[in-house]
């Protein structure tokens, strides 16, 4: 584990473009602690791209990200994407896989392993390959193992994203259990109840710039923006073509 500090995460002038197409623009924002933070906006906005360079998978193609000060990025945070890439071997191989990646010794890595899976419900299925699971239990195999690394923040990309209720409430327990274990969560969503009952912070994107940073109490009630009063309202236009976000 990287004696580094995670925190304060920081972009200063971030820009992210792919081609011609900009992602992001003149991005600033700081973050601390054990915050939970959604990053929302309309389809486009930039929030997977954001939660990405956060993360520190993306490179910026202009200004800079540091974890705690330093350009290098620390060892103890994780990124789970809304699609989970499950490799071909059984539910407790792949937590053991991420842990063995990280060096974890054999004995630790199924003590770790074992203790992961039973928090996110899945002890029963963890001899099952993972490939053969439902959606929404390879979406909580993929909290498992970034849980196991144990992570000071964890990046979730539209956790909820295709499950159904069910499958998405079990989601939202697990990480609201991650949590309450100490962990940071940044996630991207389009889903409104999410952020409602999970956020503490909200990052409001429009067209790669932030538009509006407060808590999510603030948003939810006084929105500083006319662009967050469209979106919360499901006005938002893009390219001509109204988003409306889910309020599940």
């Amino acid at each position: 584990m990287a004696d580094r500090r995670v925190f304060p995460i920081e972009a200063k002038l971030v820009a992210v473009r792919f081609g011609s197409v900009t992602a992001l623009s003149a991005v600033d924002l700081e973050l601390h602690g054990t915050r939970r933070v959604a990053i929302l906006g309309a389809n486009g906005a930039g929030k997977s791209v954001l939660l990405r360079t956060l993360h520190g998978l993306l490179q910026p193609t202009e200004g800079t990200i540091t974890w705690g000060g330093s350009p290098a990025r620390p060892l103890d945070q994780a990124l789970v994407f809304q699609r989970p890439v499950m490799l071909r071997r059984s539910a407790r191989g792949n937590v053991e896989y991420g842990l063995a990646v990280r060096g974890v010794p054999p004995i630790e890595r199924g003590i770790r392993a074992l203790e992961a899976i039973e928090r996110v419900g899945l002890l029963n299925l963890m001899d099952r390959q993972a490939r053969v699971l439902s959606g929404g239990e390879q979406q909580r195999l993929a909290l498992a193992r970034a849980w196991a690394t144990r992570p000071r923040v964890l990046f979730l990309d539209e956790p909820t994203a295709s499950l159904d209720p069910a499958a998405g409430s079990e989601v939202e327990r697990v990480m609201t259990e991650i949590h309450a274990a100490g962990t940071a969560l940044v996630f991207s969503t389009h889903v409104l109840g999410l952020a409602r009952r999970l956020a503490d912070d909200i990052v409001f994107l429009h067209q790669g710039r932030i538009a509006e940073r407060t808590p999510a109490s603030q948003f939810f009630s006084h929105p500083q923006t006319a662009e967050a009063v469209h979106f919360l309202r499901g006005e938002l236009p893009w390219n001509g073509i109204s988003h409306r976000p889910s309020t599940a």
